[in-house]
């Protein structure tokens, strides 16, 4: 009976180690499904790193190093540019391998 438990639990452990790889395998015989979760991860970080800019714009804003009128223009560019991260990061996060025949 311990010979059992011992088993089982060695196959548990088997299971969660291997899990990595065994994504990766299948990542490598789904390209797409590749593709998209790196798509995702670069819009993730172009996403923080727009909201990193519009923060130093409203940092050099509050310091007085930015008169009000050119924090205006930045600030609106900034997030329109943010908004359409987010469209994309919205666009791109649904179901890995199951987007829409018309691209949205």
């Amino acid at each position: 009976m311990s010979y059992l438990i011992v088993l089982v639990l060695l196959l548990g452990v088997v299971l969660v180690v291997t899990q990595p790889l065994r994504r990766a395998r299948d990542a490598v015989r789904d390209p797409d499904a590749g593709r998209a979760a790196s798509e995702l991860l670069d819009l993730g970080a172009a996403r923080d790193a727009k909201y990193r800019e519009i923060r130093d714009a409203e940092l050099d804003h509050e310091t007085g190093k930015l008169s009000d009128d050119d924090w205006l223009a930045i600030d609106s560019t900034l997030r329109s540019e943010a908004v359409e991260i987010l469209r994309e990061l919205d666009r791109v996060s649904g179901p890995i391998g199951t987007r829409r025949a018309d691209g949205v």
